[in-house]
């Protein structure tokens, strides 16, 4: 059981624009740093700051494949965290304006 320390941390990290896009971002689907960073319309070492901030703070998973980090939500142990995804607008018109470029 989640207790109230745990969920403040978790909800201090939603109160930033980017981290908050980023997870809205990931709730339609798995991204990689190049996308996020493309979306985003910043640096890649602004994006890799808020994506260590959410991974430590056990809010998404990394998984690497060859020389790209894809970034995915994990929310298994965060419950609470779901209804407030749930009310996240749709980035689907975000991530399907991605110019051709890709990271693979």
């Amino acid at each position: 059981m989640t207790n109230v320390d745990e969920m403040l941390e978790s909800l201090k990290l939603l109160s930033d624009k980017s981290r908050l896009t980023i997870l809205a971002l990931l709730k339609e689907q798995e991204m990689c740093v190049c996308d996020i960073v493309q979306i985003l319309d910043t640096t890649q070492p602004n994006v890799s700051q808020h994506l260590k901030k959410l991974k430590t703070g056990g809010l998404i998973n990394e998984t690497k494949r060859r020389q790209w980090v894809y970034y995915s939500l994990n929310f298994d142990d965060k419950p609470y965290l779901n209804e407030i995804l749930a009310h996240l607008p749709s980035m689907k018109d975000r991530i399907n304006a991605l110019s051709s470029q890709s990271c693979d």
